[in-house]
């Protein structure tokens, strides 16, 4: 798994993450602990690096708990 911060959310129901290897986009139905709604931008997750038509996404988003 890799580690990243939230970096951007969009009302739409996906957001970015700045991680080990840049900026992956992620979609509301890959964050798997947490409630879409509920996640704020700085905080920090653990994901799976996949690949989507448009180019990298963060898969399997879990927010790593403090």
């Amino acid at each position: 798994m890799s580690q990243g911060t939230i970096k951007k959310l969009m009302d739409k129901g996906f957001g970015f993450i700045k991680g080990e290897s840049g900026e992956l986009f992620f979609h509301h139905s890959s964050v798997t602990n947490s409630d879409f709604d509920s996640l704020r931008e700085g905080q920090e997750v653990e994901y799976t690096e996949g690949v989507g038509p448009k180019g990298p996404r963060a898969e399997n988003v879990t927010v790593v708990q403090p």
